[in-house]
């Protein structure tokens, strides 16, 4: 379970939010939504650990009940997905996605085999060598998830990760992203602009309620 407590985040005179408070539930997905420069960037750079010297902020983040807003960002086992599929273009896909895997699975037999069959279950089975460059943008999209979830983070911060993608490609991945975040039960917090990209009967939390 994912809790903030009591967040309050300013920028000067500038009061972003005062006193949020919100529960995620495992496997669920809460959408936060407002206008741009309202704060929403800067509310999931804060969960992170990597909130702007700019701002100042104020308030508790736990996480399946340890705090971790002191904690700096590879202790806090929060993953993150952009828009921007941010690969590493010197590395093969096989190796982009080696990278996130948890120093506790060892040999790397048994990590290429992790990936390979991580590839497989997302349907780039062969991609392993692949260059990042050959990829299209929906399989470059599926490469980036699959990176976050193989770090097995605890929750998930989604950061307009849809949006620069055609509708075809924006409804299948997306389904995607919702289907593993319920499957392996991740608490999860979503910005966006597109109403589509809700879950169904999904919570919304309108972020301009929030401030002062």
């Amino acid at each position: 379970m994912l809790n903030v407590k009591n967040l309050t985040l300013a920028r000067g005179v500038n009061t972003l939010l005062v006193n949020f408070n919100l529960t995620v539930n495992p496997g669920e997905i809460v959408t936060v939504s407002g206008v741009s420069g309202s704060g929403k960037s800067t509310l999931l750079n804060w969960m992170i650990g990597d909130l702007n010297p700019a701002f100042y902020a104020t308030g508790e983040l736990w996480l399946s009940g340890r705090r971790l807003d002191g904690l700096p960002i590879e202790q806090r086992r929060i993953g993150l997905l952009f828009q921007d599929d941010l690969l590493f273009p010197h590395l093969s896909v096989g190796q982009n996605l080696a990278f996130a895997l948890p120093a506790s699975l060892v040999g790397s037999g048994e990590r290429r085999k992790r990936v390979a069959q991580t590839l497989a279950d997302m349907g780039l089975e062969g991609f392993y060598e692949r260059d990042p460059a050959t990829l299209s943008g929906g399989q470059r999209a599926r490469v980036s998830l699959m990176r976050t979830l193989l770090a097995e983070p605890q929750a998930l911060l989604l950061d307009e990760p849809f949006s620069k993608l055609d509708a075809t490609l924006r409804s299948q991945f997306r389904a995607q992203v919702f289907d593993q975040i319920t499957h392996q039960r991740i608490p999860t917090l979503l910005v966006t602009h597109d109403p589509a990209d809700v879950p169904q009967r999904g919570r919304v939390i309108e972020i301009a309620d929030w401030r002062s």
